[in-house]
């Protein structure tokens, strides 16, 4: 059972990524889908999250607008557009894996990726 994030990487503010969790092991449908991130010095926190049907969305306040999660059950595998990206979204990026909805917090998920850099700077 694994999560691998991918598509990180260096971009100007302003810029565009979109990064993605493919899972091997297990049929991601069964599980709701979170995005998390992690800035030097500070906790993990959830930026995005989509259930199991995608249906159902959850936004921090802080990417409200500039960031999209989509999933494509059909390839097990979830996306993370992010667009107009700004210097504070600098982190390490990870997908997590979990059976409850809404999942708001890190216990309730319960496979997690290695995680993806996404530096953000000018």
């Amino acid at each position: 059972v694994q999560l691998q994030a991918s598509g990180g990487g260096l971009v100007q503010p302003g810029g565009s990524l979109r990064l993605s969790c493919a899972a091997s092991g297990f049929t991601l449908d069964d599980y709701a889908i979170g995005w998390f991130r992690q800035a030097p010095g500070k906790e993990r926190e959830i930026v995005v999250g989509i259930n199991w049907s995608g249906d159902s969305t959850y936004y921090a306040d802080s990417v409200k607008g500039r960031f999209t999660i989509s999933r494509d059950n059909a390839k097990n595998t979830v996306y993370l557009q992010m667009i107009s990206l700004k210097l504070e979204d600098t982190a390490v990026y990870f997908c997590a894996a979990g059976v409850s909805w809404p999942a708001l917090w890190i216990h309730e998920y319960h496979y997690w990726g290695q995680g993806t850099l996404v530096t953000v700077s000018s």
